[in-house]
């Protein structure tokens, strides 16, 4: 165990979070940004699917990324219940894709044929495609636990600490923040939407690192009886989803229009209305409570998990619309590499 070591960690999101975790396990001394508040923005706004059938057409490095971190969900959540005693709400219910048309009917034949490929099991139902091992997580819980478990690890968390550049020369890093300089011995850039915006210069100068921008999405939520709802019900981006206390979560929309936050009343009615055909009895639900998130892409639409040449700087951003289902497997490669990378320079 290398008492030594100090991390510092840009975005407390819950990449970050379970990055900073994972690492106060492992011994480091770390230190956990955020410019806001700790889980405040994508992983405070996520509806929780954790759905590769849903988000991978066809075989990929990705997509088996996504499955092995699935996988590891069950542990990692009870894992975090058993060290901070907070409660998690997570269930494998499945997801169906849901089918309307002959079109559409020959798109998930043809959907299923390349996810078998890839090791995404599904099987024809009367309404369409299901998925059996797609599951739900409250993102929210999870973050709460998180902020307890890396403050029980000792982890230090500022918020309201921006990050506005990471140099590195002889093997260390210093991280120049709206609160002065902090040095250690690693960083990982983990700001999501934001992450572009930080720059990294290395001992000959600025280091590329992969773009990202904010993809906004709305979500709706409104309140049912607890077990109204079975699987998770989909048709293309379109979803209603469901916590085991019955709070049910629907969307969304996809945006770029930067980090704009004022709510677009022509996109709420188009999601309102396909929402309502896909589950009519949500019409009797009330009025929902509406929020936005910012997804955080690259622009290939794949994650940056990965050291940057020659410096100890790690990637771990532009998740996109993965970024809940894919903590775990993001947290154990950063985690494993940066420890494996102690003592070695």
């Amino acid at each position: 165990m290398a008492t030594d070591a100090k991390v510092i960690i840009i975005g407390a999101g819950i990449i970050g979070g379970s990055i900073a975790w994972r690492l106060a396990q492992a011994g480091a001394a770390v230190t956990l940004l955020d410019a806001g508040t700790f889980g405040a923005e994508a992983s405070w706004a996520g509806a929780g699917m954790l759905a590769p059938g849903g988000e991978f057409a066809q075989r990929s490095q990705w997509a088996e990324f996504a499955l092995a971190s699935l996988a590891m969900y069950p542990a990692f959540v009870e894992e975090l219940r058993s060290e901070t005693g907070l409660p998690i709400d997570y269930r494998t219910c499945g997801e169906i894709e849901i089918a309307r048309n002959d079109s559409e009917w020959q798109e998930l034949r043809a959907r299923r044929a390349t996810q078998q490929e890839a090791g995404i099991r599904s099987e024809f139902t009367e309404r369409g495609l299901f998925y059996p091992d797609e599951a739900v997580v409250d993102p929210r819980q999870v973050m709460d636990a998180l902020r307890r478990a890396c403050e029980q690890r000792g982890v230090e968390i500022r918020e309201q600490t921006r990050a506005i550049a990471v140099r590195t020369a002889d093997g260390q890093t210093e991280v120049e923040t709206t609160s002065g300089k902090l040095t250690g011995s690693a960083a990982v850039l983990a700001a999501g939407a934001w992450a572009g915006e930080i720059p990294v210069h290395g001992p000959h100068g600025r280091i590329e690192t992969p773009v990202s921008f904010p993809v906004r999405g709305y979500l709706f939520g409104f309140s049912l009886p607890p077990g109204s709802m079975g699987p998770v019900l989909r048709h293309g981006h379109t979803y209603v989803t469901q916590r085991s206390n019955g709070y049910t979560i629907a969307g969304t929309s996809s945006e770029q229009v930067g980090f704009n936050r004022e709510i677009d009343a022509q996109v709420i009615a188009d999601i309102r209305a396909r929402v309502f055909d896909l589950v009519p009895e949500l019409r009797a639900a009330g009025e929902p409570e509406i929020w936005l998130g910012f997804r955080p892409a690259t622009p290939g639409f794949e994650p940056a998990i990965s050291r940057l040449p020659d410096v100890p700087v790690w990637l771990a951003y532009g998740h996109y619309r993965n970024g809940i289902l894919m903590a775990p497997a993001t947290a154990a490669r950063i985690a494993k590499e940066i420890t494996s990378s102690w003592g070695k320079g």
